[in-house]
């Protein structure tokens, strides 16, 4: 008596035979009205076919335990050589479904749903699923706000697509339970920053090279306000200076330093009943010049003229040494502009004074004429606005400049 086959394997080897008769046949011949309508019940075959695989996978654990695999998604790939990470996510798709998503597992099975919206519904519901503790309701009205957003997600699938189905599954709450939506949102959202302030960090390594790599995790809105002053020294995106342009991210990089020499110590915490500074020693001899080098309060060494540069905006206190090291100057009081003169340089040169920079003053820095070292003025008469780029160039010894008839600044390169 020959063994009964169950119908399941029956039902495969038929859908292969007739797969077999398929790969035969020539499409190239077909109408075009008959090549599209070929085209979308192959769709809808291999979605189904993917549905009922995904249903048979959350059921077959044992085939698993007995070849001694961790779970059938890896026996699977094992043994058919396909992708892995495909298995296991039709494995999740198939336990979701067999478990929780019984409404959606029927979809799939029949076509109403294809298998791509199935992976995107039953995200949506296991995640609004998980939100259940964020609000105050009953076990059965859960289950019930369940169901109505399990079935409006399927019903949805008729006309969306898996992009459009993740944003309604995102608010699907505002549709099925309007009334819990505003407090599980306020909860989530209270979640989230106690979890970004958790992971803030920043670390700061020195690389050898003039540089240092700093990397932050910060939440999210303070990452939007860094941005948005970041956004405030960055040139326009089109400039008329001729320049070369720049990365936009060199850019805010250069923005980033900027922003650090020109803010304000004042309300930075206190240490020693001084606000918060940065300490330079040079010698009189180099700050005078501009040649040779400055050491910072870490040992840091950087240029003359990098540091005369940085006394034109920066909250820092050079400590000048005589032929002794003895210390001549702890810094001036009036070394920065104060913002009532800034705004009166921004109404005198309304832009960059480099020669053919239209830089806004907005993002342009004061800059000391007859240098602060020198024991140049904090006054009109001594100060000119120049865009971040051209401030730079002013510092350094590879660019020779002057000022023109009309006040602005001309540069040429050294040769």
């Amino acid at each position: 008596m020959a063994e009964t086959v169950h119908p399941f394997l029956v039902g495969a080897e038929s859908i292969e035979g007739v797969l077999d008769k398929l790969v035969g046949l020539e499409p190239v011949f077909l109408p075009v009205a008959e090549k599209r309508e070929a085209l979308l019940a192959l769709a809808r075959l291999s979605s189904r076919v993917e549905a009922l695989q995904a249903k048979l996978i959350a059921c077959a654990g044992e085939v698993a335990e007995a070849d001694g695999h961790r779970d059938v998604a890896g026996w699977l790939a094992h043994r058919t050589h396909a992708s892995g990470a495909a298995a296991r996510r039709a494995q999740r798709l198939g336990v979701a479904c067999d478990r929780r998503w019984q409404r959606l597992g029927g979809s799939l099975l029949t076509g109403q749903v294809n298998v791509d919206q199935g992976h995107v519904i039953a995200g949506a519901l296991d995640d609004l699923a998980s939100a259940a503790a964020l609000v105050e309701i009953g076990a059965e009205e859960w289950g019930h706000v369940l169901a109505l957003a399990e079935a409006h997600l399927v019903e949805q699938a008729k006309h969306f697509g898996p992009r459009e189905l993740r944003r309604l599954g995102e608010r699907i709450l505002e549709v099925v339970a309007p009334e819990l939506a505003e407090e599980l949102e306020g909860q989530q959202l209270a979640d989230a920053e106690r979890r970004a302030r958790r992971r803030t960090s920043l670390r700061i390594q020195h690389l050898g090279d003039g540089t240092a790599l700093i990397r932050a995790r910060v939440p999210e809105a303070a990452a939007l306000r860094l941005k948005t002053s970041l956004e405030a020294f960055t040139s326009p995106r089109r400039s008329s200076d001729g320049a070369e342009k720049q990365p936009y991210d060199r850019r805010l990089g250069q923005a980033f330093c900027s922003l650090l020499e020109t803010i304000d110590p004042a309300p930075l915490p206190l240490h020693g009943g001084d606000a918060t500074t940065m300490m330079i020693t040079m010698d009189v001899d180099a700050l005078v010049s501009g040649l040779g080098t400055a050491t910072l309060a870490d040992g840091s060494r950087i240029t003359a003229g990098e540091a005369r540069r940085m006394a034109c905006t920066a909250n820092l206190v050079p400590a000048v040494l005589g032929t002794r090291s003895v210390p001549l100057d702890l810094g001036h009081t009036a070394r920065l502009f104060t913002p009532a003169q800034r705004k009166a340089l921004a109404l005198r040169d309304r832009e960059c004074r480099a020669d053919g920079c239209s830089i806004p003053a907005a993002w342009c820095e004061a800059h000391h004429l007859q240098p602060w070292s020198r024991g140049g003025r904090t006054d009109l008469a001594n100060g000119i606005l120049l865009c971040s780029r051209h401030h730079h160039l002013v510092h350094d010894d590879r660019y020779l400049h002057d000022r023109m008839p009309n006040g602005d600044v001309r540069f040429a390169r050294r040769r």
